[in-house]
């Protein structure tokens, strides 16, 4: 799982810095000119896919770890073994998903402020694109730390659920089961 996560973990930040990176290009979003409206366009259309694929990443960690949890938890009840394995993979789940609920929150609400900065958009406010710029910084870093903080967690908890299953190897070898 390390190795996956790394690579779609690059794969969403590198997504959200060419979406910044597209969005900071934009000269004038209220311009006519089609050269204005093509680099609008990408930013929106980057916008989409990288916010999609950045919340898809975190899901994939959540239910990584509600399936290697629910592993553990199984495993040290039909072996009777103790229960710091699952204690252990509880405190490693909940030192991410606050960093991954605000991760998820900001991308979507940098997403309604890049709307409302549209000056296409029927809703307008005042400072807008300047919220939207900021929130987008915020966005990056944000997604970048906690995609770190993630790939530690995911690490440790490789670590654990490889300790139970050698523990349980080592229970059926002695009970001299296949």
């Amino acid at each position: 799982m390390k190795q996956i996560f790394l690579f779609f973990a690059l794969l969403a930040n590198l997504a959200l810095i060419i979406t910044f990176a597209l969005g900071w290009r934009i000269e004038d979003a209220a311009s006519i000119e089609e050269a204005a409206r093509q680099q609008f366009s990408m930013h929106f259309l980057f916008a989409l896919a990288s916010t999609a694929f950045v919340l898809l990443v975190h899901a994939i960690v959540l239910t990584y770890f509600m399936g290697t949890g629910r592993w553990i938890e199984e495993t040290t009840q039909a072996y009777k073994f103790d229960d710091a394995a699952r204690k252990q993979n509880i405190q490693l789940k909940y030192k991410f998903i606050p960093g991954m609920v605000f991760c998820m929150c900001i991308i979507i609400v940098t997403g309604a402020f890049g709307a409302i900065a549209d000056p296409a958009s029927n809703a307008q406010l005042a400072g807008s694109a300047t919220i939207h710029f900021s929130l987008g910084m915020l966005t990056v870093v944000a997604n970048i730390l906690v995609s770190l903080i993630e790939y530690q967690q995911i690490s440790r908890n490789t670590d654990l659920v490889d300790a139970v299953y050698a523990e349980v190897l080592a229970v059926r070898k002695e009970r001299g089961l296949p």
